[in-house]
């Protein structure tokens, strides 16, 4: 599946919470209004597996990441293979989002958004 398109939600449907989307070698990375990025890997080598990783810019440097790689570490993760970092890297839990790629991307992308939101308040 091309960048093209994750690449044209981001910039479109998330225009509020997006200040660049730039395509590298091998993901696609989005710079939001808080200097915080999201990275959009898809791999070339297994096909199927992605992952949407976001790098946060609080003082705790949280990340968040839903991927369906497949992990032997979270095999008892009612979802698995998809799984949800949450906040870091050994705090896994079950997939809140769909596993269709477009539609688990739009989620993803509303979560930050409505992070980001309380943020700001």
């Amino acid at each position: 599946m091309p960048y093209e398109i994750f690449k044209r939600i981001a910039e479109v449907e998330f225009s509020g919470i997006v200040k660049d989307v730039i395509g590298m070698d091998y993901k696609l990375r989005i710079i939001l209004i808080d200097e915080s990025y999201v990275d959009l890997f898809l791999s070339q080598k297994i096909p199927d597996k992605f992952a949407f990783h976001w790098e946060c810019r609080d003082p705790k440097r949280s990340i968040y990441r839903f991927d369906n790689i497949p992990d032997k570490n979270w095999r008892k993760i009612k979802t698995y293979p998809f799984h949800f970092h949450k906040g870091n890297q050994d705090k896994v839990v079950a997939s809140p989002f769909p596993v269709d790629l477009i539609d688990g991307f739009r989620k993803f992308m509303e979560f930050i958004r409505e992070r980001l939101s309380l943020q700001t308040k």
